[in-house]
């Protein structure tokens, strides 16, 4: 039977989902994500959706004021709008009280409107001035009930309706140490408005109180004691799609791989599972940063190399310390359990298994010979003849002899060239000698493997001695105490930032020399 062998690029070119894909569920899973951020942050910033527009207010002590003066408008109405819609699915409903309020004033504006620039007769402008007075008493008890009930709590603006109180002290009053009741009573007066113009009083209203008002809401607490939120609704969608997703690839994953099981794979792909859980879905940013990266929309080696070097040095001195303790420690256990005693008793009575019929050791010597003799020696020839020769020549300058002679003209020169010829002479005899080694000789290799043989014997019964184990183990185990007091301390007093610096500068060298 032939078997193909398929290359491990083909493999991972047949089995890895395809690229298209993972970017598509990618985008999928970020659309859901964003859609989740909207959801978490759509009450904190519903002021903003609601009326498009940017006002910082800054208040310190009495000092009050707003960046820019006037509130800056950054979406068209039409956007306002639309995305106000939301406010169906978090349950959100105009406030009851609030509402009327601004309607009331609705009213107050129809009815000026009329009065002005209406042409009526006397008898129908008397009755809008009658109703005039009616809501605007009906707008000083509103007002009234407004700073005593605070409607505004249930949304948790009293910080709304204490802005909408300073302002309105601050216009009628000009600071804000009266009473906030009787600025609004002022206000919603005929007296107040005839004095300083209907239409400036309520523009006055409509731009600095009314927008105010208009973030006001009401929001229902369902069976579960929390506020209506129907998110679910729009999330329930993409649940289907991940579930199903999630599904498939994990059956696929333990299908593909030998000894994986379906809920292996799940765990596999635990990193799904909060795309799952409708619960802290602020988590899902978990998946979406390992997707976009698995489709290659971002690229996250840089952060998890730094974030992998960061790990390393918190950790790695206390790995280093416990490792190598316990791994001394581990050691000396077994030297006090007599390890080393019973290695040398097996060495005498184990039979010793060969495999090949080959004496591994006496090969090894053998080819370290050949190695030294055909290669090294000729190599290092003129080296070692240089140092045969100063030792000889330093030997014989000690002598007293070679001193009393060393005066005489000419014997200086004579005796150089005696030592060079000489040094020449024994390093060349030393290597023939050596390469009749080499020659197979079958009495040499029987002689070595004795001698080895013998040699092994000798050592193991003279160290099975009961005095030399005893002391033998005893040095052991002292070194390894001296090898954690030294050594192991050095480590842990060692910069584990410079090591890391010293390995990104080897990669970086490496990579260097690489290209070029």
């Amino acid at each position: 039977m032939t078997l193909t062998k398929i290359s491990s690029r083909s493999q991972k070119k047949f089995f890895r989902p395809r690229l298209w894909f993972e970017k598509i569920m990618a985008l999928i899973v970020l659309a859901n994500y964003s859609i989740v951020i909207f959801n978490l942050t759509y009450i904190p910033l519903r002021d903003f959706w609601l009326q498009g527009r940017v006002q910082i207010f800054i208040k310190l002590g009495r000092f009050e004021r707003n960046i820019p003066p006037k509130p800056l408008r950054i979406l068209p109405p039409i956007f306002s709008e639309i995305i106000t819609k939301y406010d169906v699915i978090k349950g959100i409903e105009p406030h009851r009280d609030t509402a009327r309020y601004l309607q009331r004033i609705d009213n107050l504006n129809e009815a000026v409107n009329q009065q002005v620039f209406s042409n009526k007769t006397p008898d129908e402008r008397q009755k809008v001035t009658e109703e005039i007075e009616k809501i605007l008493a009906d707008l000083r008890l509103r007002s009234r009930d407004m700073i005593n009930q605070n409607p505004f709590q249930i949304a948790n603006k009293t910080g709304t309706l204490e802005r909408i109180k300073n302002k309105m002290r601050q216009h009628i009053f000009e600071t804000e140490d009266s009473s906030a009741t009787e600025a609004f009573e002022q206000f919603w007066s005929a007296e107040n408005f005839r004095k300083n113009g209907w239409r400036e009083e309520l523009n006055f209203f409509d731009e600095r109180i009314r927008p105010l008002i208009e973030t006001n809401y009401f929001r229902p607490v369902g069976e579960n004691g929390q506020p209506i939120d129907n998110f679910g609704l729009i999330d329930f969608p993409f649940f289907l799609i991940f579930l199903t997703e999630f599904l498939a690839r994990t059956w696929y994953i333990s299908r593909r791989h030998t000894g994986v099981s379906w809920f292996d794979a799940m765990l596999w792909r635990w990193y799904d599972i909060f795309l799952l859980i409708p619960l802290f879905r602020i988590l899902r940013i978990i998946p979406l940063t390992i997707r976009l990266n698995q489709a290659k929309l971002i690229d996250l080696k840089a952060i998890q190399k730094q974030a992998s070097q960061g790990f390393v040095a918190s950790i790695a001195q206390d790995i280093t310390e416990v490792v190598i303790l316990q791994v001394i420690n581990q050691v000396q256990s077994s030297i006090e359990e007599g390890i080393v005693r019973d290695l040398l008793m097996q060495q005498n009575t184990h039979q010793y298994i060969d495999l090949n019929d080959i004496n591994e050791t006496s090969e090894l010597v053998k080819l370290m010979s050949h190695v030294v003799i055909e290669k090294v020696l000729p190599e290092i020839r003129p080296e070692a003849e240089a140092f045969l020769q100063y030792n000889v020549e330093k030997a014989l300058s000690q002598t007293p002899n070679y001193q009393g002679l060393a005066n005489i003209p000419g014997l200086k020169t004579i005796q150089n060239q005696l030592t060079e010829r000489l040094v020449s002479q024994l390093y060349y005899g030393l290597s023939v000698g050596l390469q009749g080694l080499l020659v197979e000789d079958t009495e040499f290799d029987q002689l070595l493997e004795k001698l080895i043989e013998k040699f092994s014997k000798s050592m193991g019964n003279e160290l099975q001695e009961k005095h030399s184990i005893e002391q033998i183990e005893s040095l052991l185990n002292d070194l390894l105490e001296e090898i954690k007091v030294n050594y192991v301390e050095s480590l842990s007093q060692e910069n584990v930032e410079d090591i890391l610096e010293q390995t990104r500068a080897l990669r970086q060298a490496a990579n260097i020399a690489n290209k070029t």
